[in-house]
C-alpha cells in the first residue's frame, strides 16, 4: 500500500475516535487534538495522491 492510502486510513480512524469521544462526553481538548490530527492526516494523504 502507498503512504497516501495509509495516511487517509489513519485519518479516518482518528475521525472515528473523535466521534466516539464526542459521544462519551470526553473533554473538548482531547477531542480537539484528535480532530486536528485527523485533519492533518487526511490532508497530507490527499495531497500525496
Amino acid at each position: 500500500m502507498s503512504p497516501a492510502v495509509l495516511l487517509i486510513a489513519l485519518g479516518l480512524f482518528l475521525l472515528g475516535g473523535v466521534y466516539s469521544f464526542w459521544k462519551q462526553k470526553q473533554s473538548r481538548s482531547v477531542i480537539a487534538v484528535l480532530a486536528i490530527g485527523a485533519v492533518l492526516c487526511l490532508a497530507s494523504g490527499v495531497m500525496r495522491l
